[in-house]
């Protein structure tokens, strides 16, 4: 579960988190996404082609920032999307996103913490992006996922090796605890659960893991 800390730091980073999937096309931007970003627009795109055939279906979109995986399903064809995240700029942002993108009729954005949650009903597809890095007890998380999930679900868990793991461990010293992850813990967290198959997928800085049920 995240904590009070982290839940605070993502509430001011709101604007700019926004942001990274905005159409700002300058220079600075465009070197930002291409070092730091790269593995962010994968997962994206994976994760919305992994959701077909969408038509109809529901997702839950767990940390969903500002909505941005959510908003495009739903025009894509989903009938209903549930976000829900700690941060309450992020589900503001949210909100406005999909209102603005003419599809707040098919999301709901909600404010909360994924495990204390009680979902009543299940979903064809999960989404859990930037989510796992700064959950303390990884396992429990999972396995609530899983049981909510009636066709996949899409994780991405940040690697613990390499530069980039390094430059990030050192910017978020101070700001909320992060955690990260090698193959062999991948899978021994997966272990013993109740799922057909697993992929798992290094995609640069991240390993992007698709959970089939």
């Amino acid at each position: 579960m995240p904590n009070l800390s982290t839940s605070g730091f993502f509430d001011s980073y709101a604007q700019d988190f926004n942001a990274i999937y905005g159409n700002k096309n300058n220079l600075l931007n465009n070197l930002i996404n291409k070092l730091f970003r790269k593995t962010m627009k994968i997962r994206f795109s994976k994760t919305v082609e992994g959701c077909c055939p969408i038509d109809g279906k529901n997702v839950i979109d767990i940390g969903c920032g500002p909505g941005h995986y959510s908003i495009t399903l739903a025009q894509k064809g989903a009938s209903h999307i549930l976000g829900i995240d700690f941060a309450e700029g992020m589900i503001n942002h949210a909100k406005k996103n999909a209102e603005h993108a003419g599809v707040l009729s098919k999301c709901d954005f909600v404010l909360g913490d994924f495990s204390t949650y009680d979902f009543r009903n299940g979903f064809d597809y999960s989404i859990i992006m930037g989510f796992m890095d700064y959950i303390e007890k990884p396992r429990d998380v999972i396995e609530k996922v899983l049981s909510i999930t009636k066709s996949k679900a899409f994780f991405s868990f940040p690697s613990d090796r390499g530069f980039l793991a390094w430059q990030r461990k050192l910017r978020y010293k101070r700001k909320c605890r992060l955690f990260m992850y090698n193959v062999e813990q991948l899978h021994e967290l997966f272990k013993d659960l109740d799922y057909k198959e697993i992929k798992v997928e290094k995609l640069d800085r991240d390993y992007f893991v698709t959970v089939f049920m």
